[in-house]
């Protein structure tokens, strides 16, 4: 478990640099997340350590919302002041969301489709 955290861990280190390097304006895990996607695409395996430690952080997925939750009512009163932007915010983004999963999905959909006839 070690080596795969390490491996995790590497690729967030890859994203940051090149986040900061580059002035993207893309959170550097995302980046490596990225990176490690196409590696292992490349690859075509998934390492059985790797497999195991993803599904480990997944299944603990939870704990990851508690400084999410903290900060929240840390800054409650600025949330007061602010409800109406925030709302907006989160109304607006589940919507393009939504939106964005729905028309992603039916490309898949119609590619395996397009597959299957051909």
């Amino acid at each position: 478990m070690i080596g795969a955290l390490a491996v995790l861990l590497v690729f967030q280190l890859i994203g940051e640099i090149l986040v900061q390097a580059s002035g993207w304006p893309v959170p550097g895990p995302v980046i490596g997340m990225v990176l490690l996607f196409l590696v292992l695409r490349w690859r075509g395996v998934l390492p059985t350590a790797l497999r195991v430690t993803a599904e480990t952080l997944l299944s603990h997925l939870s704990l990851l919302f508690v400084p999410a939750g903290v900060g929240i009512i840390q800054h409650g009163a600025r949330l007061a002041d602010e409800w109406l932007a925030v709302s907006v915010a989160l109304v607006v983004s589940t919507l393009v969301t939504v939106a964005v999963t729905a028309l992603v999905m039916r490309a898949v959909v119609g590619r395996r489709r397009g597959g299957q006839n051909g």
